[in-house]
């Protein structure tokens, strides 16, 4: 597998419910986890819909998620942004580019993220 922390950046842009944008970072090359996946912004969107909120709160306000398999990381942070304590997670090869990603993003999380290396058994 193709070491991310190497390789140029290009980025996705993705738009939020509140006028403000993710800007998440992916790799020139790479395997799967190095880029954003249509079905990742997909996940992220519906993930600010109405069915979402209670009075007005977002659901996962400060509930605890855990993402497997983050790759770019962009669900995790989205649910981050929403209010949500997260754990992001994936091999060790993608650590450098989900803390980048978490770190560019930083200024919209209203709950907490951080990554973890998700180890096979």
């Amino acid at each position: 597998m193709a070491e991310p922390r190497s390789c140029p950046y290009f980025h996705r842009t993705v738009e939020k419910r509140d006028g403000s944008s993710l800007l998440i970072k992916q790799c020139t090359s790479g395997d799967v986890g190095c880029v954003v996946w249509d079905a990742a912004i997909v996940i992220s969107k519906y993930l600010e819909t109405d069915c979402f909120y209670r009075n007005g709160e977002h659901i996962f306000l400060n509930k605890s998620v855990v993402e497997i398999g983050s790759g770019t990381g962009i669900v995790g942070i989205m649910a981050a942004t929403l209010g949500a304590n997260v754990t992001v997670t994936d091999l060790e090869e993608l650590q450098d580019l989900l803390t980048r990603n978490i770190e560019e993003n930083k200024h919209l999380i209203t709950g907490s993220i951080e990554a973890k290396v998700l180890k096979c058994l």
